[in-house]
Order: structure tokens, then C-alpha cells, then sequence
């Protein structure tokens, strides 16, 4: 299929979108740009979910990474359903409880003004750095199929797909993505199960035929028993809990739909089904991972990695089946990247300018800052899918989980802390605890293979940060006590 065929459909599915978006942003104000003006369908959130959950680096880099990694990549998911649980259960009624808007309101309340502004800006640094990353190896591959052939620089491929997130999501916000999601998810479903039939019936396989010739091949080992390796089962399995907590229960963007429907209950149910769907659809992409390192010697194909994916659709499957692989492709990309300027907005909207507690200011003027911080964050957007195209890391996927292990530790200490904790709360101090906490975690990542004696930390590196984050908060405890107990009152 030519290229100007490919770009064709990609302009058909984005005009759908345009109009899905029009449709929802009618009469839309700041409240239903931020939560939906709590109204949202769960069953709608809970399948849009999955879309975002899992992004254009689960549809190009999981099955890429199986050649490596082989299933290993199921324990983390694994291990994010015991964490979806948590969320569901112990954060969200948190959150209803206190009718939060931005879910970083908890620190306000429970631990002070710094701690409430350090939260939000580890999540708006965490936030902007996975979302990029997934946005890059996306415009890389699109780049690759379609914008090569006429002669379209990477820099005006990103520049354009970032305008037209930006022109259905400006009005509408949640109200908008929690529709466009839904039609997105199904086009990634869809792409997924198409891919899949079409590989099994190239190399004349049933599923069960298919798994046992993974399974000759070494490639569908799913547990790593080797204690002092990064995956270890017992170290993936605690590190998915915890990623799941940290990079969806402590997320503005994630938790901000799950608060845009109306009640508890649904928002649980939200949370519950999407853990059970994202482990079906997570292992229906290891399985298509299986198939393409099956496939690729038979035709003679040498690629692995992100690559193989791409390469494999466009070399050797039907017409049919590459258009709907682009159009899989970029219904995973559009949701990293919508919900992301949209929660990423009202994060800095709410927390950082304190926009909802200005009330000399009217609605119009609020829309108008709401705004310009919406465009700052695409352009930032922009930037940084330009660092990344010079990093070009071969496996996103891996990446995207160790910037993660960095960025969402200090909120997992700082929320521990906030929900747990019964000691003061050294507010003063949360900065520089949620900054030194990475950095220590930084230096014995960097010398674990002297310092360990062959101990190996992988993404489990997440929860030592959050420890390192709490366990200062705890020690700095006792001087603010003394400080406030010396207090003239």
C-alpha cells in the first residue's frame, strides 16, 4: 500500500475524532474540562482506561520485548492487579471522601502547602516525561511507514500530531477523552486481534500450536527464579504493585477520570474491571509477541526489538491488515497523549496557580489561562519527543519504567506518609526530602554492581525511593514537633 493511501485513513480517523470531540465539548465549561462535571459512564472510563493504560509503547514495544524478556513482562502486570485492587479500595474512597478535584489535594489537607506543590510537581515531571516517550517511539514508527515517502521531517510529523491533539481535546477535556478513548481503545483492540489471526494462519498454527513452539523456543517463560536478578518474580511482582499504585492511584491523569463519574462504587467497579481486561489484553500482546519472533525467521527477517512489529505488518501481511495496523497505532498513541495535556493542564491549573481558589477571577478569564498553560504544555511536549529522538532507546518500554521508578517514588513516600503516617507532618522539609530520595536512589543504582555483591535492583528501585521519601518525612517528623510545640500560641 502506498503511503498517500496510509495518510488518507489516518485523515479519515482524525476527522471522526474532530467530530466526537465537537459533539462532546459543546457547552463545556472549566468543570467539565477538569472532571467531566462528574457525570462520565464508568463502563465508557473503564474500557477508555485500557487504551491509556497501555499506549503505543504496549502496542509496538511489549511484543517487541518478548525476544528479550521473553512473557517475563507478565509479572509486572501481574503484580498491577494487586495494585489496581489498593487503588480501588483504600485511594479512591480517600479521594470521594474529600471531594477532590486534583487528587494532590490529599497532601494539602493532610500534610501542608509544599508537600501539596511537591506532589504535583513530581507528577506533572513524571507525567510529561512517560507521556513524550510514548509519544516519540509513535510519531518514529508513523515517520518510518508513511511520512519518509514525502520527504516530511521528524520535527513537522511531531508538530502536526501534536496540533491535532491539541484541536479536540482545547474545549472539552475530560468530557471529550472519555469518548475518544473509548473509540480509540476499540481501534487498538481491534488492530491487536487482526494482527494476531492473520500471523497465526501465515505460519498455519492453532493458539495452542503456536504456544508450544513459543515454548520450544524458550520465548513464553513467564518467571524469572533467580533471586539475584532483576526479574526476579518476588521483585516483579512487588514492583507492578507498586507501579500500578504510583503511575495510576497517584496520577492526576488516570485518577482524574475515575473522579469524573459519579459514584464510589462505579468508580471502583472502573478500577476492578480494568485490572482484569489489562491482564487478558496485556497477554494477548506477549502472545503476538511470540508470533512475530516465530514468524521473522521464516521470511528472513533480522529486526527485533520496537522494530520488529512494524517491519513484520509492513512486509508481509495484506493491505487490509497494515491499514489497520495504522489505524491501531495511532488510536494507542492518541490517548497518552490527550489525557495527558489534559490532566497535566489541570494539574497546573489547580495546583501550582491555584486556579479554582482565585475568585476574583471570572469564568472567561480562567478559560483563557487554562488556555495558554494547555499550549505550554505542548510545546514542552514537543521538545522533548525531540530529546528523545536523539536517545532512541531500542526498547521504550524498559525506559519509560526506570524514568518511573524516579519520578513517582517521592509521591509514593509523600502519600504514604499523608494517609498513614500519625506523626506531624515536616512540610517545610517535603522538597528536599522528594528531591534527595531519587538522588540517593540515583548513586546505588549506579554502583549496585560494587556495593551488592551481585544483587541486581530493577524497577523494585520505585519502592525504595518511596520508602527513602517517607522515611525522611518521618525522621524530620520530630523537629517540626518540637518546632510547633515551642510555637507562641
Amino acid at each position: 500500500m502506498t503511503a498517500g493511501i496510509l495518510l488518507a485513513f489516518v485523515l479519515g480517523y482524525f476527522a471522526l475524532l474532530l467530530a466526537v470531540a465537537w459533539w462532546t465539548s459543546r457547552r463545556a465549561d472549566n468543570e467539565a474540562y477538569f472532571i467531566g462535571s462528574r457525570n462520565s459512564p464508568w463502563m465508557l472510563v473503564a474500557f477508555g482506561m485500557v487504551g491509556t493504560s497501555l499506549s503505543g509503547v504496549t502496542f509496538i514495544s511489549v511484543p517487541g520485548a518478548v525476544g528479550l524478556t521473553h512473557f517475563g513482562y507478565l509479572q509486572l502486570v501481574l503484580g498491577q492487579v494487586a495494585g489496581y485492587f489498593v487503588i480501588a479500595f483504600v485511594l479512591l474512597p480517600l479521594y470521594f471522601k474529600l471531594g477532590l478535584t486534583s487528587i494532590y489535594g490529599t497532601l494539602a489537607q493532610r500534610l501542608g502547602p509544599r508537600s501539596y506543590r511537591t506532589g504535583a510537581a513530581f507528577f506533572i515531571a513524571s507525567r510529561t516525561l512517560g507521556a513524550t516517550a510514548r509519544l516519540y517511539l509513535v510519531v518514529k514508527v508513523l515517520q518510518d511507514m508513511i511520512l519518509d515517502a514525502f520527504g516530511v521531517p521528524f520535527w513537522l510529523t511531531a508538530a502536526v500530531i501534536l496540533l491535532m491533539v491539541l484541536l479536540y481535546t482545547l474545549e472539552g477535556g475530560v468530557r471529550t477523552i472519555v469518548f475518544t478513548d473509548t473509540l480509540q481503545t476499540a481501534g487498538m483492540l481491534l488492530g491487536l486481534g487482526v494482527c494476531v489471526w492473520f500471523l497465526l494462519n501465515k505460519l498455519n498454527l492453532n493458539v495452542p500450536q503456536a504456544l508450544a513452539a513459543m515454548d520450544v523456543q524458550g520465548l513464553s517463560t513467564v518467571w524469572g527464579t533467580d533471586p539475584l536478578a532483576r526479574d526476579f518474580w518476588a521483585k516483579q511482582l512487588l514492583a507492578g504493585a507498586f507501579i500500578a499504585i504510583a503511575m495510576t492511584g497517584l496520577d492526576q491523569e488516570m485518577m482524574q477520570k475515575s473522579l469524573s463519574v459519579r459514584r464510589l462504587a462505579d468508580s471502583q467497579k472502573n478500577l476492578v474491571v480494568l485490572a482484569f481486561v489489562l491482564l487478558a489484553v496485556v497477554g494477548v500482546f506477549l502472545f503476538l509477541g511470540g508470533l512475530l519472533y516465530l514468524f521473522a525467521p521464516t521470511v528472513g527477517l533480522q529486526t527485533a526489538g520496537d522494530r520488529i512489529f512494524p517491519a513484520v505488518v509492513l512486509g508481509y501481511l495484506p493491505v487490509a491488515v497494515q491499514v489497520l495496523f495504522v489505524i491501531a497505532l495511532i488510536s494507542a498513541l492518541f490517548p497518552s497523549a490527550d489525557g495527558a495535556l489534559t490532566a497535566l493542564t489541570s494539574s497546573f491549573c489547580i495546583d501550582i496557580l491555584g486556579l479554582q481558589q482565585r475568585t476574583q477571577l471570572d469564568e472567561a478569564r480562567r478559560t483563557r489561562i487554562r488556555r495558554w498553560v494547555h499550549l505550554g504544555f505542548a510545546a514542552l511536549f514537543m521538545a522533548l519527543v525531540m530529546v528523545f529522538k536523539a536517545v532512541d532507546d531500542p526498547s521504550m518500554i524498559w525506559l519509560i519504567l526506570k524514568l518511573a521508578a524516579y519520578t513517582y517514588g517521592p509521591l509514593l513516600g509523600l502519600f504514604a506518609y499523608a494517609i498513614f503516617s500519625r506523626r506531624p507532618a515536616p512540610d517545610r522539609w517535603a522538597p528536599l526530602v522528594a528531591v534527595a530520595a531519587p538522588a540517593l536512589c540515583w548513586v546505588l543504582d549506579a554502583n549496585q554492581a560494587a556495593w551488592l555483591g551481585g544483587w541486581q535492583i530493577g524497577l523494585e528501585l520505585l519502592v525504595l525511593n518511596g520508602a527513602l521519601t517517607y522515611a525522611g518525612l518521618w525522621l524530620l517528623a520530630p523537629r517540626a514537633a518540637a518546632r510547633q510545640a515551642a510555637a507562641p500560641r
